[in-house]
């Protein structure tokens, strides 16, 4: 069953989020439209090359992408996401994902995240169209 009201706290929204608990995934900062979260590389999150999975990388991005677009109190939801990976991860890395808000109008919203290593290297950009729901 799908939860129709929308979430005021984005804490509380992180821990009910099934794949931010599993991969360790944390909230560091929120705003209005904005949020900037991280998370520990560890092992099994590796593809068949050796380096981090893109669904890791991808997963770190639309939780930024769902806390940054929640963040005022409507619930939002996603409509499109396209992502640019730019280097590989390796496993012990720490990511950080900030998301902001580009552009919002009365039913949709545009957000870019962009997720950088512990040396501020960067690893991939992305934007997301979301709808809110009145």
């Amino acid at each position: 069953m799908y939860r129709e009201r929308p979430y005021t706290n984005m804490k509380e929204m992180l821990v009910n989020d099934e794949i931010a608990s599993a991969f360790g995934i944390v909230l560091e900062t929120c705003g209005d439209g904005r949020c900037t979260l991280t998370m520990k590389i560890k092992k099994g999150m590796r593809n068949a090359y050796g380096a981090v999975h893109g669904a890791v990388i991808y997963a770190l991005v639309d939780c930024a992408f769902a806390i940054a677009g929640n963040s005022r109190g409507e619930k939002a939801v996603g409509l499109s996401v396209t992502i640019n990976y730019r280097r590989p991860v390796e496993n012990g890395e720490s990511l950080k994902a900030e998301a902001f808000e580009e552009s919002r109008g009365k039913t949709t919203a545009v957000y870019r995240m962009k997720v950088t290593n512990q040396d501020r290297k960067l690893i991939a950009v992305a934007d997301g169209l979301a709808y809110i729901s009145k």
